[in-house]
C-alpha cells in the first residue's frame, strides 16, 4: 500500500532529538524530509559517540531516510534560500528557543504569507509566553520542574535519574507528530495551514494524570515516595534479591496481590496490607531478599502475578521485548557502506513504508534547485 505520508514535503529545521525523532516518524510514513543544519559542523547529534561512519550511531538513528544540507541562516542569502524550500513545503518543523526563527527571518509569519498551507510547528521547552520563555533547558529540566521528578524518591528523599528523557519523547516528540497530522487533515479540508506549539515542559501535565485528577477533587498534591504508584503501597514496589537482582512488583489487583503472597509465601498476617502497608514493604522486602533473582523467575513464570524480574539488556533481548536484528537498516552513506540494524520504529507496518536500507544524510551544500526534486533516499 502506498504510505499515507506519500507526497508530503517537510522541512526539518530541528536538532538533536524531539524535533528529528517526530519527522523520522513522519519520513517512515512516506513524507519526504529535507534537513537544515549548521555549515561544517551540522546537527551537533553528528558528534556524538559511538559513530557509524562519519556520524553518531545516534544520528544515524534518528535521521536515516532524510536529505540533510548546510545553511548558514544568519546569512541572508543563505536564509532566503531555505525561505524558497519552505515555501514549498506542507510542513515546517522549527525547535529554536521562541523568537530566534522569527528574528532569523523563518518565522511563522513569513512562511505563511509565501504558503498559506503550511503547517509550522514549534517544539520548544516551556512554551513561548510566560517568565520562562526564553529558558534553555533540558529533559532533567522539564522533569524537575513540572514537579514529576520528585514523586518518587528513595528512602533519603531524593529523586533518580529518569530511566529515559521522557520529556523530550512523551512531552516533544510524540504532541509534535500528533499536532501536525491533526494540523494536516485541517490544511486539507480548508485548504489554509497553521501553527501548533509544543512546549515540552507543559505537555508533562499528560504524565501527571492521576496527580491532577486527585488535586482536583481534594486539593491535595502527591506525597514524595507515598504514593499508590510512587512507592506507598507494597503492591507496587521494586524488592531487591539475594543476588543484588531487583523484581518489580505490580500486583495491584487483589487477585494478582493473593496469588503473588501465596507464590512467595508471605506471612498471612501480612497479606491484608490495608492500613499496614510499611510493614508489609519490609515483610515481602525480606521474603525477596531471601532468594536470587533466578530463583524468583521460576516461582513466577507462567503465573499471572504482574511481577517480573528486573531484566539486564541482555535478558530483554533474549527474551524478544528488545529487537536488535529487525528488517530495517541503516547504512553509512560514506566509503565503508556499513549497515546496522536501526530502531523499530513505533508507525504499523500497514501505514509506513517498507522494510529496508536507507543512508542517513551526509550534509551537503544547498542546491542551486529545489531540492524537492530529489526522490527519498534509500
Amino acid at each position: 500500500m502506498t504510505p499515507p505520508l506519500q507526497g508530503v514535503r517537510v522541512l526539518d529545521l530541528s536538532t538533536l532529538l524531539p524535533g528529528p525523532l517526530a519527522t523520522l516518524f513522519l519520513a517512515q510514513s512516506g513524507a519526504d524530509v529535507v534537513k537544515i543544519e549548521r555549515p561544517v559542523q551540522g546537527d551537533e547529534m553528528r558528534s556524538y559517540h559511538p559513530r557509524l561512519g562519519e556520524a553518531s550511531a545516534n544520528y544515524a538513528v534518528l535521521n536515516r531516510g532524510k536529505r540533510a544540507y548546510a545553511a548558514d541562516l544568519k546569512d541572508p542569502s543563505q536564509r532566503d534560500r531555505v525561505l524558497e524550500i519552505a515555501a514549498e513545503a506542507d510542513v515546517v518543523v522549527e525547535q529554536f528557543r521562541p523568537g530566534v526563527a522569527d528574528r532569523l527571518g523563518l518565522g511563522y509569519d513569513v512562511v505563511a504569507r509565501l504558503n498559506p498551507r503550511v503547517v509550522y510547528c514549534s517544539v520548544n521547552g516551556y512554551g513561548s509566553t510566560g517568565p520562562s520563555a526564553g529558558r534553555a533547558g533540558h529533559d532533567l529540566n522539564y522533569l524537575a520542574e513540572s514537579g514529576l521528578l520528585g514523586v518518587v524518591v528513595d528512602r533519603d528523599g531524593a529523586p533518580s535519574l529518569p530511566v529515559s528523557v521522557l520529556a523530550d519523547i512523551a512531552g516533544g516528540t510524540y504532541p509534535a507528530v500528533v499536532n501536525i497530522l491533526l494540523a494536516l487533515r485541517q490544511a486539507e479540508a480548508t485548504g489554509r495551514g497553521c501553527r501548533v506549539e509544543v512546549a515540552m515542559a507543559r505537555n508533562l501535565q499528560v504524565l501527571a494524570y492521576g496527580y491532577f485528577a486527585t488535586h482536583q477533587v481534594d486539593g491535595t498534591w502527591p506525597e514524595p515516595g507515598a504514593e499508590l504508584l510512587t512507592g506507598g503501597s507494597p503492591r507496587y514496589q521494586v524488592y531487591p534479591t539475594a543476588d543484588g537482582r531487583h523484581v518489580a512488583c505490580a500486583a495491584l489487583e487483589d487477585r494478582f496481590w493473593r496469588r503473588l503472597t501465596e507464590l512467595v509465601g508471605l506471612d498471612e498476617r501480612w497479606r491484608a496490607d490495608a492500613g499496614q502497608e510499611d510493614a508489609v514493604i519490609a515483610a515481602l522486602g525480606e521474603v525477596f531478599a531471601s532468594r536470587t533473582a533466578a530463583h524468583w523467575r521460576r516461582v513466577l513464570t507462567g503465573e499471572d502475578v504482574c511481577t517480573s524480574v528486573v531484566a539486564t539488556w541482555d535478558e530483554a533481548v533474549d527474551s524478544g521485548l528488545v529487537e536488535v536484528d529487525g528488517p530495517d537498516r541503516v547504512r553509512d552513506p560514506g566509503p565503508s557502506g556499513r549497515a546496522v540494524a536501526t530502531l523499530p520504529s513505533p508507525v504499523s507496518p500497514q501505514l509506513r513504508r517498507a522494510p529496508g536500507t536507507s543512508s542517513y544524510p551526509a550534509l551537503h551544500a544547498l542546491p542551486d534547485g529545489s531540492p524537492w526534486a530529489a526522490s527519498t533516499p534509500r
